[in-house]
């Protein structure tokens, strides 16, 4: 199941490229304004939130790693579309640890705080592999319509290559 799951992931990686390709024409100034609609967010900002998800949840909750912390104001304000692809090849490495570590072991609980209760919480590998999936493509559809509100046309970004591997 490892495979597959690196397969889906590698899909998932290409879309985020043809994403990245897009934002990189569009000028640093329009992708930190912030969009009414969109919880009073930014495309850098929104797209910072999605790579600190899976850092959250697959590093830190599950891999207990202690180096995944969320962007600050100060990072994200002072982003660009390359210290986004940075923070997303930190998100692929945690990733690749994660299908290794969790590899045969997708429906055994764990458990870790979360840090808005107090009691432990519970899941599977995963239910947290495919809500962060899940969440990016969400988040995804944000940017695409944040872009479009700004005036600018993005490709289809939900079309897959068929070759993307992780």
């Amino acid at each position: 199941m490892e495979d597959v799951l690196k397969q889906q992931y590698g899909f998932i990686r290409s879309t985020r490229q043809t994403l990245f390709a897009f934002l990189e024409g569009i000028p640093l100034q329009k992708l930190h304004n912030t969009v009414p609609n969109f919880g009073n967010s930014s495309i850098i900002r929104t797209h910072i939130h999605v790579a600190d998800c899976y850092l959250a949840w697959l590093g830190k909750f599950a891999l207990k790693l202690t180096d995944c912390s969320f962007a600050t104001d100060y990072d994200i304000e002072h982003s660009d579309v390359k210290k986004v692809r940075d923070r997303f090849d930190l998100v692929d490495e945690v990733v690749q640890q994660f299908l290794f570590e969790f590899n045969s072991r997708w429906i055994e609980n764990i458990e870790n705080q979360v840090k808005w209760q107090e009691e432990t919480w519970s899941t599977t590998p995963l239910w947290l592999l495919t809500h962060t999936e899940t969440h990016e493509f969400h988040h995804k559809g944000q940017i695409v319509s944040m872009a479009r509100q700004l005036g600018y046309n993005p490709p289809d970004t939900d079309l897959v290559e068929p070759e993307a591997k992780i």
